[in-house]
């Protein structure tokens, strides 16, 4: 079904990617970067559904080829910790088709990102068939109306007037070098270096040290950029995406949604597992109640039970007499403590149920992380090898200096991508980090020995029953045909009052989670054991209210004859 994936990330400099290299990734094709003179060629790679570039009213045609959007971002930027690209990694609804999602992908891009100004290069991936999910690409400098960059930060310059410190950039100073503001330089004072303004400076006679004024540590960011980069913004764009998804759903009647907000924020404080609640050991070092947990002593309550049900029986039998109340109270007991039986049974299977479904969707999951994150790390030590190769080389050998790059820009590039699928898979189970996988796994293996835990009490629980009925049977079979009217009669009296009793010991075991649909089930699997329409006593309890009732009409005073002879009793 589908499911709530948004990951964003950001292409830098700093960390050993390029923009080039990330789009020729994405889009399985060949591309040269005039940045590092390196070509990336991932012409062989599998699982590209569909690519686009789409660009704002202001970008160049040209940039339409995404080697030359990309070049052209590459060369507007000079540090070599630039920030180059923003990249979001989404999961696609599987219940539409490839058509569909190419359609709702376009409509989300193009008003979320294209109509505020960035330029987007987006493909679609489904390696396996099962998990379509799209790379989106996006400019992070905005544009001019002529389409060329603007600045993504201001040089702010820290100025003085009369004491007083303030921030301007070059534009807005030259307005306020009019009103006596001034720059601050550094200059040579004894064995020290101080900033002051060229004023203040040239009283004392001090010699600057440095042409570059004092100004801000990061400057003004363009408020463009800034709120594209605010934290406010990627949520807008997160819920956007949900609820795009869920409308382009709603309209295709398709039963199902996702939801982009936190399970804290959607009110839902246990996690959606197996059972409710989050990793076991968590909620129970929280104080709070773990499914998982409870259902461990949940097992040992129901051997408590079975073990006091099984000396009852025992002692029921042999306290039994040759006196029809007496056999008719130990049937009822009896068949009651069948029914406690296989109330378990149904919750057990339940339970069973429960765990397989979770295993079956958990452990292949589980196997797939783990397989994508021993290839992360086989990946990390080759790119550190290729690394610490590339600094012992010598740079008269531009050659291998160059095919180094390649090598380690590809397996960057094959890093981030199979970082994005083991995000994805860890969504898939509900898990936030690798710390809640590790536990996950924990639990997992939990779960298996758990199975086998129901299978054994299943096993002893099936066993008691057919002893039960034995007991039964032979019990009732060995009252005379003469007095089954009477047996029957003395049963009804019995029969709520055992059940009262049933309710209650099955809510003193299984307390909330104790359901009277499962209590009437188990009922009814008894009473077809051991051949009784439960019908027939049903009527039986009817007709004997009935004549009770009469009964007491018969023998309750006649008042209105008694008032006509002047009489009140």
């Amino acid at each position: 079904m589908a499911i709530y994936h948004m990951e964003a990330k950001v292409i830098s400099r700093g960390t050993g990617r390029s923009a080039v290299a990330a789009s020729a990734y994405m889009s399985c094709s060949r591309m040269y970067n005039d940045y590092d003179g390196i070509q990336h060629d991932y012409t062989r790679k599998h699982g590209l559904v569909y690519q686009e570039v789409m660009l704002p009213p202001m970008a160049p045609t040209e940039w339409k080829d995404r080697e030359q959007l990309w070049n052209a971002v590459e060369d507007a930027e000079k540090t070599k910790d630039s920030r180059l690209a923003r990249e979001f990694v989404i999961a696609l609804p599987i219940e539409l088709d490839t058509d569909s999602n190419i359609s709702l992908l376009q409509n989300f891009i193009k008003k979320n990102f294209v109509d505020m100004g960035m330029c987007a290069d987006f493909a679609i991936h489904d390696t396996d068939r099962h998990n379509p999910h799209a790379h989106i690409l996006l400019t992070v400098r905005p544009l001019n109306e002529n389409g060329t960059w603007q600045y993504k930060t201001e040089k702010e310059y820290l100025c003085i007037k009369n004491g007083e410190e303030k921030e301007f950039t070059a534009s807005e100073f030259r307005e306020a070098q009019k009103e006596g503001w001034e720059k601050q330089y550094r200059y040579k004072s004894g064995k020290k270096k101080i900033y002051l303004t060229p004023s203040a400076a040239q009283e004392k006679g001090y010699e600057r040290v440095d042409k570059h004024p004092k100004s801000t540590r990061y400057g003004r960011q363009n408020p463009i950029s800034e709120q594209w980069n605010s934290d406010e913004q990627l949520c807008l764009w997160r819920a956007n995406w949900a609820d795009t998804v869920n409308r382009e759903l709603e309209c295709r009647q398709i039963d199902t949604r996702i939801d982009h907000r936190s399970f804290s924020d959607q009110g839902i404080t246990e996690q959606p597992t197996i059972h409710e609640g989050y990793i076991a050991r968590d909620m129970e070092k929280k104080g709070i109640i773990s499914d998982r947990c409870e259902l461990n002593r949940q097992i040992r309550s129901d051997n408590r039970l079975l073990g006091e049900l099984k000396r009852q029986v025992a002692k029921l039998t042999k306290s039994i007499k040759e006196s029809i109340p007496a056999i008719a109270e130990a049937l009822e007991n009896i068949r009651g403590t069948m029914i406690i039986f296989q109330y378990q049974m149904l919750h057990n299977e339940m339970q069973t149920t429960s765990a397989k479904e979770w295993i079956k969707m958990t452990k292949p999951v589980v196997e797939k992380y783990k397989a994508t994150k021993q290839k992360i790390n086989k990946k990390q030590e080759e790119r550190k090898v290729l690394k610490t190769k590339k600094q012992k080389l010598s740079i008269l050998n531009p050659l291998q200096h160059y095919q180094l790059n390649q090598q380690i820009t590809t397996l960057t590039e094959d890093i981030e991508e199979l970082k994005s699928k083991k995000n994805f898979l860890m969504g898939e189970i509900y898990c936030h980090n690798d710390a809640e996988m590790k536990n996950t796994e924990s639990t997992l293996k939990q779960q298996s020995a758990f199975l086998e835990k129901l299978a054994a009490q299943r096993q002893a629980l099936n066993e008691q029953l057919g002893k039960n009925l034995k007991k039964f049977i032979d019990l009732k079979f060995s009252v005379v045909s003469e007095k089954s009217e009477e047996l029957l009669d003395a049963r009804v009296s019995f029969r709520d009052f055992v059940r009262d009793r049933i309710v209650s010991r099955l809510r003193d075991v299984y307390g909330k989670k104790f359901e009277y649909d499962r209590l009437n089930d188990a009922s009814d699997y008894i009473d077809g054991c051991i051949q009784e329409d439960p019908y027939l006593f049903r009527e039986r309890a009817r007709q004997k209210a009935w004549e009770q009732e009469q009964e007491r009409k018969r023998n309750q005073p006649n008042k209105a004859k008694n008032k006509s002879s002047g009489y009140e009793l």
